[in-house]
């Protein structure tokens, strides 16, 4: 390896490594070859099949073009591994998030905790005001958590259970509740990306977030009215006969608001600043102990045990959170939602996100993220075309590199400058990092955003990606304000450029 010619920075962890050796078709390579594979093996093979492992092979398939270019770039073997490393390295804490909810959603079920979220939301919410409702509480959870994930694991599991109970598409649904969730994220103080953001752009966090409130506002108002529009035309005559499934639910469990009092916990912990994993940690065994005072009779099922002993309730939560755990009703379609694979049901996620990550590090390695940037920065000389290169630039690494937080990064470094130039104030970078990098990471499947999401919720990306308003509005509104040159913050005494 020529050191002369590669050269790295280290913003936020993040490493962006420049290669002047490798030209940006060769830099492509990589790309289409993964792009091509990926189009065949879903397309012709495997279709909705295709996350649950020919994937995640495709990915190192893609990978190892990455490396072969890379070889011939003066880029050494062991180079690769270590960005391979500090790629996977850096998606250690949504492993362990992942496996945590894992764990929170069995002990949530046999405590009856999601049981009754959706025994008492069948009686309150109906097909018509059900989307929007979805994303206005999604919304409202994850402005005070700062985390779309926690948001979708705990009260989007609820939803999408009471979705399938009220014969809602859960596709739907999915897209009100990731929607609500991605603007809590956007919005959020607490949210990591919302901090990144600025960081990346040299601008502060909380003029960050007001300059964004400008076209964020306006996204999820229209998200909303789409799904009010949607809500009045679903095919339902009324609110469906639910008193079967009601019925079902009061037999196989002892429904209490009290059961309430643990999310309430985790949520205020997270409200509170106390790290996701020690929230979702303290749901997991708060979730365990109501089990056992409030379901005994379903911890000695899950347990296969005939009397309650300290070995039986131990056995039967640890299955819970390890294992698979169902819960049989008088109701086939509560049999199918009242089941969880527990930490093990999180596994193919995981497989997928370690599989992207080895591709967007030896991609990264080689220097072919900053190479591909740097030469759609080039293409445009306008303000318009800076933000549409920024928008491109983000939703190509969110693809490419499978990670929200470099297509922040990297986008962020290289553009920062050129911003500058223009004349333009860090808001605006800021401002489209989000709108186009944050966002949109959940509509890609092998994005970590979009595995964890997908592998939550239970909806293929396919299913929800429509109906994912808020995610894929959000980009067009940016290059909208953009293009009519509408609160387009100036730096001081800079001069207006077009």
């Amino acid at each position: 390896m020529d050191s002369q010619n590669i050269k790295t920075s280290e913003p936020e962890n993040q490493d962006i490594i420049e290669n002047k050796e490798l030209n940006i078709w060769e830099a492509l390579i990589p790309v289409f070859a993964l792009v091509g594979m990926l189009f065949y093996n879903v397309f012709f093979v495997y279709g909705d099949d295709a996350l649950s492992g020919s994937n995640q092979f495709i990915l190192l398939l893609g990978a190892a073009v990455a490396a072969i270019v890379g070889f011939f770039n003066k880029v050494s073997f062991e180079q690769m591994l270590e960005e391979v490393a500090e790629n996977i390295k850096s998606t250690v804490g949504a492993i362990l998030i992942l496996l945590m909810v894992g764990a929170l959603a069995g002990t949530w079920l046999i405590s009856g905790i999601i049981p009754s979220m959706i025994y008492y939301g069948l009686q309150i919410l109906n097909p018509t005001i059900f989307l929007a409702a979805c994303v206005i509480i999604c919304a409202i959870i994850s402005v005070a958590t700062g985390s779309s994930w926690t948001t979708s694991a705990t009260v989007g599991i609820a939803l999408i259970g009471i979705a399938k109970t009220l014969d809602v598409s859960v596709g739907m649904t999915a897209g009100a509740v990731l929607s609500g969730a991605y603007f809590g994220d956007k919005m959020s103080p607490l949210s990591d990306t919302t901090n990144l953001a600025p960081a990346m752009a040299g601008g502060e966090l909380f003029s960050h977030i007001r300059y964004m409130a400008l076209t964020t506002v306006p996204t999820v108002v229209v998200t909303l009215i789409a799904f009010i529009i949607i809500g009045l035309n679903i095919n339902t005559t009324g609110t469906p006969d639910v008193s079967d499934k009601l019925i079902a639910i009061d037999q196989a469990f002892n429904i209490s608001p009290w059961l309430f009092l643990v999310p309430v916990v985790v949520i205020l912990m997270i409200v509170k600043k106390t790290s996701p994993l020690v929230a979702l940690l303290a749901g997991i065994l708060l979730g365990g102990v109501a089990s056992i005072i409030a379901q005994p009779h379903i911890v000695l099922s899950v347990a296969e045990a005939e009397s309650l002993t300290f070995t039986s309730a131990y056995k039967g939560v640890m299955n819970a959170i390890t294992v698979d755990a169902s819960v049989e009703t008088s109701s086939a379609e509560l049999n199918d939602l009242f089941s969880s694979g527990g930490m093990s049901g999180m596994l193919g996620t995981i497989w997928l996100i370690i599989c992207a990550m080895v591709f967007g590090g030896i991609m990264d390695a080689i220097g072919a993220l900053a190479k591909i940037s740097k030469s759609i920065l080039n293409l445009f000389d306008s303000v318009f075309g800076l933000f549409a290169s920024t928008v491109i630039s983000c939703l190509g690494l969110n693809a490419l590199a499978s990670d929200q937080y470099l297509a922040i990064v990297v986008p962020g470094k290289m553009y920062q400058k050129a911003y500058q130039e223009k004349g333009l104030a860090p808001e605006n970078l800021s401002r489209t990092l989000e709108d186009s990098g944050t966002v949109t990471s959940v509509l890609i499947p092998w994005n970590t955003c979009g595995a964890y999401h997908s592998g939550v919720l239970g909806v293929p990306v396919a299913d929800y990606f429509f109906y994912a308003i808020f995610n894929w509005l959000s980009p067009f509104m940016t290059l909208i304000f953009a293009a009519f040159q509408i609160k387009i913050k100036q730096l001081i005494g800079a001069p207006k450029y077009s």
